[in-house]
């Protein structure tokens, strides 16, 4: 089945720790933007979802588009249904997020100071049990694929 494309995208303030802004991204379709300064290690934004079990979230796993977080091995958070925004933000193979898992929650932290304007992007970090998929980060550090391992 895999996830719905979300068409039209929108941030949750609620869950937003700072300004952010979506807009057309170079990495992929929408992205989220830095709409102040961030400074390093802070929260960011909180990515939320319809929770789901193993069988729904293998389920929903199957397509081109995903929204899916697992929380732990039998929790994912399908961020295409109540996501706070954080579910579009794109892959990049030298992020500066980082997503951390604390009481159930998925919070994304910023790993450097981000300047007003920057595009937010996070490692994925897909299993070696997902396909791959072609990387467009732009990064000098790009494997060229998102889910490739790295040796």
């Amino acid at each position: 089945m895999g996830t719905d494309l979300v068409k039209a995208p929108k941030l949750n303030p609620d869950c937003a720790c700072f300004k952010l802004l979506i807009r057309r991204s170079k990495i992929h379709r929408y992205g989220v933007f830095a709409g102040q300064r961030i400074p390093a290690n802070r929260k960011v934004i909180e990515y939320t979802g319809k929770r789901l079990n193993r069988k729904e979230a293998k389920y929903r796993g199957d397509g081109d588009y995903t929204y899916l977080f697992a929380v732990d091995s039998y929790w994912t958070l399908d961020g295409a249904v109540g996501g706070s925004g954080a579910e579009i933000i794109n892959h990049s193979c030298d992020p500066n997020l980082v997503s951390r898992v604390m009481k159930g929650h998925v919070l994304y932290m910023s790993l450097r100071v981000i300047k007003p304007g920057e595009e937010l992007t996070v490692n994925y970090n897909f299993g070696k049990d997902v396909r791959t998929f072609p990387c467009s980060c732009g990064a000098a550090k790009c494997g060229g694929a998102i889910g490739k391992v790295k040796a």
